[in-house]
């Protein structure tokens, strides 16, 4: 193996590891229960109102923070896939160009 196919090789590597690094596994689905049909749904408190709207805005706030990590995170991905295109075209290149010598 020649020097740059070592260093190819290598920068593939650390990219790989890097790639593999940024990757997150996905939250389990919630469990949803379902009323049965017959039951009759018990009236809410009046205090829960505003706590229930409280708990709505905080959970808007969660949810509005998840969406901007998860754009981080689709940016990085991108930027890798295209760092991964390069060193591919790049691998390409130095395969042709050590068929003709």
């Amino acid at each position: 193996m020649t020097g740059t196919m070592k260093s190819v090789i290598y920068l593939t590597c650390v990219a790989t590891t890097l790639f593999g690094a940024t990757v997150t596994g996905q939250q389990p689905t919630p469990m949803i229960v379902v009323q049965p049909a017959g039951a009759a749904p018990t009236p809410a408190p009046a205090g829960a109102a505003s706590s229930s709207a409280s708990a709505v805005a905080a959970a808007i706030k969660t949810l509005e923070q998840v969406k901007a990590a998860n754009q981080a995170t689709l940016k990085k991905q991108e930027a890798m896939l295209q760092q991964l295109d390069e060193l591919q075209k790049a691998a390409e290149q130095l395969k042709v160009f050590s068929k003709r010598v």
